[in-house]
């Protein structure tokens, strides 16, 4: 298929045909770059998939590109938000203020929305505290998260203390850390982030007049990721299902982070395996074969570019992921604790030049890719370990 960009920016507003196209919305700091918001066009109104990071570049960027439609955003009949992580959620507040619009999201994601409003001050660094320190983390790393804790009176702030005076919410917390440790981060919603007033039921139509656009629940990235499927014909005939409006979940170069599912709420509350949550990673690869049977025309990411070819990119990120869980493996012939897997584990550059936030990130998905192997029955915790260590069987 054939995009052409309207005026503007380079690239920054793509066609792509059948009343559809993206804005490139920046991410600040961010090597990502940029989130791709979708636009559709329905009998009622333009809606939104997805809003991009709350930042004044980032809406200038959006109402720019809305106006090189011809749209303002009081036009915006709705928004779909795939996932609550904030380069796809951060607008929708100011998208809701400026148009009345609807916002919907997947009810486990707006669980999480809601708890980042309502937790305590100092909920989210405590319990970022208290993983890191049963993954085995070294004092050195934790340390700017117990000093962003301690706060300028030099008394620790306690996970469940309550004060209207100085109140944050958990993405002001993490900033703080974020700048005492030199880097943004980029995992919770902010509080101008809209509390969504529809939820996506998975399987159904979404209510879009002379649209058929309809939910496809995609966990593993966040416990509520959604897919987006477009099921009309591609307007240049490409042969296949409809369109997919990917989010996070299906990209054509890389493969999403998937670490555990966050709750503060549930910090203490740790398993067998000695962590918390689900199976984010089950989920995902799960999700991934699920999205393969779809047989669509093309896919619609979040990030980087439309791409065809869905089935054979799922068919390569589920090898991906089974050659890494093989990997780890042999990496566990010795007991691990998640952080030691970690440091051994390859990323995109060598550990030691990993900033500070994004080795927590990628702590968390050590322990995703554990949680799958102990619930395959191929590592296990090794008993009376503290941190605990886990081995192959």
């Amino acid at each position: 298929m054939t995009q052409t960009a309207a005026s503007g920016p380079a690239g920054a507003v793509t066609e792509h045909g059948g009343g559809v196209w993206s804005l490139r919305v920046p991410i600040p700091d961010n090597p990502l770059g940029h989130t791709l918001v979708h636009v559709l066009d329905t009998d009622r109104g333009p809606v939104l998939i997805d809003t991009g990071w709350d930042d004044p570049a980032s809406w200038a960027e959006l109402t720019s590109g809305l106006a090189e439609l011809g749209i303002g955003v009081a036009d915006v009949h709705g928004v779909v938000v795939t996932h609550h992580h904030p380069d796809h959620h951060g607008l929708s507040g100011r998208v809701r203020e400026e148009s009345g619009a609807w916002i919907a999201m997947h009810a486990a994601d707006i669980a999480v929305v809601r708890r980042t409003r309502e937790s305590p001050p100092g909920s989210w660094l405590g319990y970022l505290d208290r993983k890191l320190t049963a993954a085995g983390a070294p004092e050195e790393h934790l340390a700017p998260l117990r000093a962003a804790l301690t706060g300028r009176t030099g008394r620790a702030v306690r996970a469940g203390q309550s004060s209207q005076a100085g109140r944050s919410s958990q993405a002001e917390q993490a900033g703080r850390a974020g700048r005492a440790t030199g880097e943004r981060t980029r995992t919770l919603p902010g509080e101008r982030a809209a509390l969504p007033d529809r939820e996506i039921v998975p399987g159904e139509l979404l209510a879009l007049p002379g649209r058929r656009l309809r939910a496809v629940w995609t966990p593993g990235h966040t416990p509520g990721h959604v897919c987006l499927h477009l099921e009309e014909d591609h307007p240049a005939g490409l042969p296949g299902h409809g369109r997919l409006f990917s989010g996070d979940h299906l990209l054509p170069g890389i493969s999403p982070h998937i670490g555990l599912y966050e709750d503060p709420d549930e910090a203490g509350a740790t398993t067998a395996d000695g962590t918390t949550g689900g199976d984010p990673l089950g989920d995902y690869l799960d999700s991934l074969a699920r999205v393969g049977r779809l047989g669509v025309a093309e896919v619609l990411p979040a990030h980087q570019h439309a791409f065809t070819d869905a089935a054979g990119r799922v068919r390569a990120l589920l090898a991906h992921h089974e050659e890494r869980l093989a990997g780890l493996l042999a990496l566990l012939a010795t007991p691990l604790t998640p952080w030691q897997l970690a440091e051994r584990m390859e990323w995109n550059r060598p550990w030691g030049r990993i900033p500070h936030g994004s080795r927590s990130i990628a702590v968390s998905e050590a322990q995703a890719h554990l949680r799958r192997l102990v619930r395959l029955g191929r590592a296990e915790p090794v008993a009376g370990t503290e941190p605990v260590a886990y081995v192959a069987v």
